[in-house]
């Protein structure tokens, strides 16, 4: 379950960090609004990594999408597309 503080608890920070493990994100708040979180650094680089799988899956989706319109075209014209070959 996360831990909803207001951020001047970072005044101890020691004990703030001690609320933060791999199931628990310590979020901070000002004025009543949620501004911070603090997550494991194993977290963040998953969402980071769910991220960029999410962006390849739209590109490559847009790709297919747009071969279909104006056609595929073969290895060849890929490299050279590429700047493999010339």
């Amino acid at each position: 379950m996360p831990s909803i503080l207001p951020i001047s608890d970072l005044r101890n920070y020691t004990e703030v960090l001690k609320k933060v493990d791999n199931s628990c994100r310590v979020y901070l708040t000002r004025n009543g609004r949620g501004v911070y979180a603090i997550m494991p650094i194993a977290e963040v680089d998953e969402y980071d990594k769910l991220k960029a799988e999410k962006a390849l899956a739209q590109d490559l989706k847009s790709a297919e999408e747009r071969a279909q319109k104006e056609g595929w075209i073969n290895a060849d014209e890929f490299d050279k597309e590429m700047g493999i070959i010339e």
